[in-house]
């Protein structure tokens, strides 16, 4: 039998076992149900691997077969923790399915930071376009008062700290939800405030403190901008669904891709919420040793880097060998 032969004979098929999967209700899905549409998809798996071994059909059908191990491991495992099956496999895993639009959210950033940065180094007064004049004249009295961080010391601590975690929260949530207007406000928040943080950047190197300023304003912003960035990726998954559905409903596309978003979403408060612990408890401590400052932002990298990047793509392999172990 030719592939699409095989694809158009097996396709509703496929379709409707991985709605079910899928489903709000997969809790509920009878055991006997689910074990004869596994043998099923075990079939089509193997014969598959028999007859076209390199087709996008096999790693369609590997992939569903991945999730239903997760389906069953996770039952069988953790059913009486949902908190730990959150973070441990169901966000994570979220995180791999969503790396290719985290990746695209962060050439989009990164390329408004190197317009910002350009701008400002062809026009030095480009920075007051974006940051505001009060705040730039603001900044140059704290250089030339010797703290250029300085505006991070102005306030009561608790307070900067909720501002600045509902604020980083807001961003996310519209950056995430406004995908759905063909990706483009997405693109045009994470794009805004690549150019912000570009153009502040070469503000500071413009200005001879870039040194001093830097590894104090990382201290917060590396969590924060990843944690947008992240956010961001979340919205460019929601609008690509619903441009391009693929084989399912618009309306059902749509609906996953909210789902994984909101999930991504809720996964990252925390990240903001320690972003804004550090910018108001520990930014404002311009004065610590540049040792530490480094320390917290190498740890807040390596925690980005290993739970939103490493761990989704081993986690995934894993389940998948698993998997295909399942099926010989």
């Amino acid at each position: 039998m030719r592939e699409p032969s095989f694809l158009r004979q097996n396709k509703d098929k496929w379709l409707e076992y991985e709605e079910l999967l899928f489903s709000d209700g997969k809790e509920s899905i009878d055991p006997d149900h689910l074990a004869e549409l596994y043998i099923q998809l075990t079939d089509d798996l193997a014969y598959a691997r028999t007859f076209y071994p390199k087709s996008q059909s096999v790693r369609y059908l590997n992939g569903l077969a991945a999730r239903t191990h997760l389906f069953i491991y996770k039952n069988k495992k953790e059913k009486r923790n949902q908190l730990f099956q959150f973070w441990a496999y169901d966000l994570p895993l979220t995180i791999r399915e969503s790396h290719r639009f985290i990746w695209y959210a962060f050439l989009i950033f990164g390329f408004g930071m190197l317009i910002g940065g350009f701008s400002e180094v062809m026009d030095q007064g480009y920075v007051r376009t974006i940051m505001g004049d009060s705040y730039v004249n603001m900044t140059l009295d704290n250089i030339s008062q010797g703290d250029a961080t300085a505006v991070y010391k102005q306030g009561p601590s608790f307070e900067g700290f909720v501002w600045i975690s509902l604020n980083n929260i807001t961003v996310a949530f519209l950056a995430f939800a406004m995908g759905i207007f063909f990706s483009y406000f997405t693109m045009e928040i994470l794009f805004s405030n690549g150019i912000m943080v570009g153009s502040f950047i070469m503000f500071f190197f413009n200005q001879g403190v870039i040194v001093d300023a830097l590894p104090v304003v990382f201290i917060h912003g590396t969590l924060e901008l990843s944690a947008i960035v992240i956010a961001g990726g979340s919205g460019l998954l929601l609008g690509h669904s619903f441009l391009f559905p693929k084989t399912h409903t618009r309306k059902y596309a749509v609906t996953e891709a909210a789902k994984k978003g909101i999930k991504i979403i809720f996964g990252l408060v925390p990240v903001f919420l320690m972003a804004g612990f550090l910018e108001g408890y520990v930014t404002r401590h311009s004065d610590m040793p540049f040792a530490l400052n480094m320390l917290i932002i190498l740890v807040s990298a390596i925690f980005v880097g290993w739970y939103y990047v490493w761990y989704p793509i081993k986690l995934s392999r894993k389940l998948k060998a698993e998997a295909i172990m399942m099926n010989y």
